[in-house]
């Protein structure tokens, strides 16, 4: 496996760790939040990352790892929303949602596969802002999208935008050796 892809890995079983412990504590309660919802907070998290990356001062003692991960771990769980459609209850076991994390990181990485060899890494090239700013980028285009009532004439749809944003974040994270 090349380095890229061994990367990739441990970035992505750092966060799924994460969601498994927040599965544990919390069971499914994100199962009923809508689409928007989950955008926002996604957003909230870029534009967090971004005010770190400009601002010379911090009131909050939590730096960029933690607010990427969390963009990863909510992307997914809207792709899963996409994928299930929203709940009325929290209505995944563990088991159950970590079958469908798997899944959609699984077409996930097979997107990053192929777009990396298309593009030659390129993201390696690139700084932690820029890519910070194509999340944000991707975000507009999601709340654009979702304000059309998910209605696309020529563009990517809202899971391709959230695949893009799980993989700019985690080029992202791999740049800041976050989990090395």
């Amino acid at each position: 496996m090349d380095t890229t892809q061994l990367q990739y890995h441990r970035v992505i079983e750092n966060c799924k760790s994460l969601f498994k412990m927040k599965m544990h504590d919390y069971g499914s309660a994100w199962r009923i939040l809508r689409l928007t919802s989950l955008t926002d907070q996604i957003y909230i998290k870029a534009q967090r990352i971004r005010g770190l990356q400009i601002n010379a001062t911090r009131k909050v003692d939590e730096g960029e790892i933690p607010e990427f991960v969390g963009i990863i771990n909510y992307s997914i769980m809207a792709l899963i929303q996409i994928d299930l459609g929203i709940s009325e209850s929290p209505d995944l076991d563990q088991e159950a949602a970590l079958l469908n994390y798997e899944k959609h990181l699984k077409l996930t990485f097979d997107l990053m596969l192929a777009k990396n060899h298309d593009y030659g890494e390129a993201w390696r090239e690139m700084r932690v802002s820029s890519l910070t700013d194509l999340i944000l980028q991707k975000l507009m285009r999601v709340k654009q999208i979702e304000e059309n009532a998910g209605k696309i004439l020529v563009s990517e749809g809202i899971d391709a935008n959230y695949q893009d944003i799980i993989n700019y974040a985690v080029f992202a994270l791999i740049h800041l050796k976050a989990f090395e």
